[in-house]
């Protein structure tokens, strides 16, 4: 960023393609030990999705790692994951945080822009960590826009959400799982404001989101892990390179060998 330019930082940020928050990322304050914990609790979790608490600390043990069921059950809740199996609905969420029906069960994905679907994964750093968020259209598996950012704050997702419709329209239908970043009023009043149909996974239930779940893998698998982001900035700089690569020149079997972007931009 440059501070000396005629345009406000908020300007700047949005022209990057950035949340402002990412732009004051300092390392997280983590030992180095739960920063190794957290890398290896993610490649874990990219492999093991219904791993819980109990399991990730039982495998970790056999790895030679002294850990206790609380340390990766709050490193857990830091990075913003847990295991993916269906869980009873134990609680109502409060009017400010609405939760909607999952609507895609059994439907059709025939065209672009029919559904669109949105979710945060974790993003290792040498000293600290980020969040990353994705905007993704099932029909091409297109990245219609993302963000990155140091907190979970949804004001990354807000930015993220609105990228998207600004440069790609709207969608028939949006999904998204039931964590609070998308749950928000100020989430969800985007969404119903364009009479865009606001669908919502059950808790716990990956299948429900399944091709943003493959993105992640291919970004963790094809970039992070094999670059080792070394803070914000270079993170920032790969991902750039890396979404640009996996729209633009990436062949995907399920679509026929053909990238996302001629699927998205020609049917």
């Amino acid at each position: 960023m440059d501070a000396e330019s005629p345009l406000s930082i908020s300007h700047q940020c949005r022209l990057l393609g950035v949340s402002r928050s990412s732009l004051y990322y300092s390392p997280v304050s983590e030992s180095s030990f739960n920063l190794a914990l957290m890398r290896r609790i993610d490649e874990l979790h990219l492999d093991h999705p219904f791993a819980g608490s109990r399991m990730l600390s039982d495998i970790l043990r056999t790895e030679g790692y002294v850990v206790n069921r609380k340390r990766i059950r709050r490193l857990m809740r830091v990075m913003g994951i847990e295991a993916h199996y269906p869980k009873r609905n134990i609680s109502k969420a409060g009017p400010e945080h609405q939760v909607f029906p999952y609507l895609l069960r059994g439907l059709d994905i025939t065209h672009p822009n029919q559904v669109w679907s949105i979710d945060i994964t974790y993003i290792p750093l040498a000293t600290g960590f980020l969040y990353l968020v994705a905007v993704l259209d099932w029909f091409s598996r297109y990245v219609l826009s993302w963000r990155l950012s140091n907190s979970l704050a949804n004001d990354f997702c807000c930015d993220a959400l609105e990228s998207a419709l600004a440069n790609h329209g709207r969608p028939t239908i949006f999904n998204s799982d039931q964590g609070v970043q998308f749950t928000a009023r100020n989430f969800v009043d985007r969404l119903l404001s364009r009479d865009i149909q606001v669908s919502m996974d059950g808790r716990g239930r990956a299948i429900d989101n399944i091709f943003i779940e493959r993105l992640w893998r291919s970004v963790k698998y094809e970039s992070v892990y094999i670059r080792d982001y070394s803070d914000g900035r270079t993170a920032f700089e790969n991902l750039t390179e890396y979404f640009r690569f996996y729209n633009y020149k990436r062949p995907h079997s399920s679509l026929g060998k053909i990238t996302p972007s001629k699927v998205y931009r020609c049917t």
